[in-house]
């Protein structure tokens, strides 16, 4: 079960689709290809919870690199 059926910004159809997600940290970045539902209407996009633990632990690596 989808967490959200509408998209909450602004009610538009959600799908599920992979997606490119830009993270940057410290003077690093990286570009990850992920799952998300994405809004037709406005594009908002909507990850997991295991997705944005994923992206928190990528941004502390990259923030450490010299």
């Amino acid at each position: 079960m989808r967490p959200f059926e509408h998209c909450p910004v602004c009610g538009g159809e959600l799908i599920e689709k992979d997606v490119e997600k830009l993270l940057r940290g410290g003077l690093h970045t990286a570009v990850l290809n992920v799952r998300a539902e994405v809004c037709l209407r406005c594009g908002e996009r909507l990850y997991s919870e295991d997705t944005v633990a994923l992206f928190t632990e990528i941004r502390k690596k990259l923030e450490r690199q010299p």
